[in-house]
């Protein structure tokens, strides 16, 4: 009998895309919610990190690597779901800011953890310099600025034409860049020639708004510091990519919330949807509940019966740095 290769590891699922009676009546329009929190990592960098992960191992038939990633977080902790499914070693690097509890769900799937610098860029220096560099078989994994992440976040839109009939708007937290250049791409690929594209609202937080600033400013700029409590979105600039769609896409609208708003977001989520996400990821559902969707679409121009037509999908991006008690805490310091 003849032999073939086994089937490659899956590292991340096709989610669902339900639609949601209680965010649509607050936003007047049709909202539907694309889980990428049920993600085997808790967010949508299992397949971005998962993609470009699989790619680097078909690329070394012999199989031995030491995958390395700078995270603020969630992309540490989808390299370190990965790797373990892969059977490979990792190792992380987190800025000093990296809550204890993330941390140690890494380290309980087996990869080696490091903190180093204020944030995300810092700890990136360092990976590379004083880690990778010394390490022959390392395949550094960046958080959001690679075209294997970019590609397997745009995966979400493949899935989303499938599920929903028409799609006139999609609403995403943007950090450094991963998952709306991913969004984009994906839009870029289903709507081609097609005319009209969905408006692409990519919403941060005041303190990480680095796409919002490089926008204002006309030029692509760094924050001088990271001051958000969504740390997850905590890049000082977005990706070069990142800024040049928003340069190029007149049908993407950059949106700010503050950190109570997206606060504000994770606790009206848990009410209405029942579930459990991260403040980086509360931000884009802010603009359900604040108004913001209804401007950054253009829909205070349409009557309620027109602006009720839309169909609107909502990445919940997920993410890990999230509990009860720390929903308590910011529920209590922002009076939410």
């Amino acid at each position: 009998m003849g032999s073939c290769d086994p089937e490659p590891q899956k590292l991340f699922i096709e989610t669902p895309c339900i639609p949601s009676a209680p965010l649509s009546r607050a936003a007047g329009c049709n909202i539907f919610l694309k889980l990428e929190n049920l993600q085997p990592s808790g967010s949508f960098k299992s397949r971005a990190v998962g993609n470009m992960m699989q790619r680097a191992m078909s690329a070394k038939p012999a199989g031995n690597v030491h995958f390395y990633c700078s995270s603020g977080g969630n992309a540490g902790l989808a390299c370190a779901t990965a790797a373990t499914a892969l059977s490979q070693p990792c190792t992380i690097v987190v800025p000093t800011t990296t809550a204890d509890h993330m941390m140690e769900k890494m380290r309980l799937l087996g990869a080696k953890v490091h903190q180093a610098g204020s944030n995300w860029a810092l700890a990136d220096a360092h990976l590379r310099a004083e880690l990778l560099a010394h390490d022959p078989l390392g395949i550094y994994v960046p958080p959001f600025d690679h075209p294997d992440i970019w590609e397997g976040a745009s995966g979400i839109i493949d899935e989303v034409v499938a599920q929903v009939a028409r799609v006139d708007g999609i609403v995403c937290s943007c950090g450094g860049g991963g998952l709306l250049n991913g969004v984009m791409a994906g839009v870029e690929r289903h709507h081609r020639g097609s005319g009209a594209r969905p408006t692409v609202v990519a919403v941060e937080t005041a303190g990480a708004e680095s796409l919002n600033a490089s926008v204002r400013a006309g030029e692509l700029v760094a924050l001088p510091a990271v001051t958000s409590i969504a740390t997850s979105l905590g890049a000082p600039r977005v990706s070069e990519r990142t800024f040049r769609w928003a340069r190029e896409a007149p049908h993407l609208k950059s949106v700010v919330v503050s950190d109570g708003q997206a606060v504000q977001g994770v606790v009206r989520l848990a009410d209405d949807a029942r579930m459990l996400v991260e403040v980086a990821c509360g931000a884009a559902v802010a603009t359900v509940y604040n108004g913001e969707l209804r401007r950054a679409m253009g829909g205070e121009g349409l009557g309620a019966e027109e602006w009720g037509r839309r169909n609107v999908v909502v990445v919940v991006c997920g993410g890990s740095h999230i509990s009860l008690e720390i929903l308590g805490r910011w529920r209590e310091e922002f009076g939410v």
